[in-house]
């Protein structure tokens, strides 16, 4: 709700709204601008796929899931 009617017009004002998120249970949240320069277009073989432990969630499992790492 504290992004509604916020033109989002630079890095800044986005982290910035970010970083304003609070929640009735408490919540907080911070942000930062990450400017690290990330590698793009790597392919990932479906062998690699099949071992992250990727679960869907109800809602749009396409865009929302939860990736487990570590022990299981």
């Amino acid at each position: 709700m504290n992004w509604r009617g916020q033109p989002l017009i630079s890095h800044e004002v986005i982290v910035e709204l970010i970083g304003a998120t609070t929640t009735q249970s408490g919540l907080h949240v911070e942000a930062q601008l990450d400017t690290n320069v990330y590698p793009t277009q790597i392919k990932i073989s479906a062998e690699e796929m099949a071992t992250l432990h990727i679960t869907p969630h109800n809602f749009h499992g396409e865009w929302n899931y939860t990736v487990k790492y570590g022990r299981l």
